[in-house]
């Protein structure tokens, strides 16, 4: 008797090791990081180059934040982004998966470019595929949107394993 608790004893913890292999198999990225340029037209326009973080926060959505620098008419500008983005393809079953976000933007400049403000943020994209045959790397991406003006943003952003 003995001996078949000690059996089963060493099946369940034999089956906990094969679980956490397996699970060693599917390394997960928390966060997925960007490198994006942007273009603001308004009134006074301007250039910028950005860095961005997110996380997700659902099957379909991710949240993140972007700080960006650049150059507008009359000098230096910067802005911070935190936004939402919603996926539809979240499992990359296409090659190329079009999104849609939102969120709040802080956009700084010099007083004759108009000063700082806080905008709405709107926007829609759509992210490439990983090279084939890839589980990782990175993927671009291109956005069209308003907020502080309408914006085009282009994307290099890291692909996540079988997730966008």
């Amino acid at each position: 008797m003995r001996s078949v608790s000690r059996l089963w004893v060493q099946a369940f913890l034999s089956m906990l090791c094969v679980a956490a292999v397996a699970n060693g198999q599917l390394p997960q990225q928390p966060l997925q990081f960007e490198g994006r340029i942007d273009g603001l037209f308004a009134r006074t326009s301007g250039v910028e180059a950005g860095l961005g973080v997110s996380v997700p926060a659902g099957l379909y959505m991710r949240t993140g934040l972007v700080a960006a620098l650049g150059a507008g008419r009359n000098g230096a500008e910067g802005r911070t982004d935190l936004i939402s983005r919603f996926s539809l393809d979240p499992f990359r079953q296409s090659r190329w998966a079009p999104y849609a976000g939102a969120g709040v933007s802080g956009r700084y400049r010099v007083a004759e470019d108009g000063g700082s403000h806080a905008y709405l943020l709107v926007f829609l994209g759509l992210e490439g595929s990983l090279p084939t045959g890839r589980t990782a790397g990175w993927v671009p991406a291109l956005e069209l949107g308003l907020g502080g003006g309408a914006r085009v943003g282009l994307i290099l952003r890291r692909g996540i394993n079988g997730r966008r």
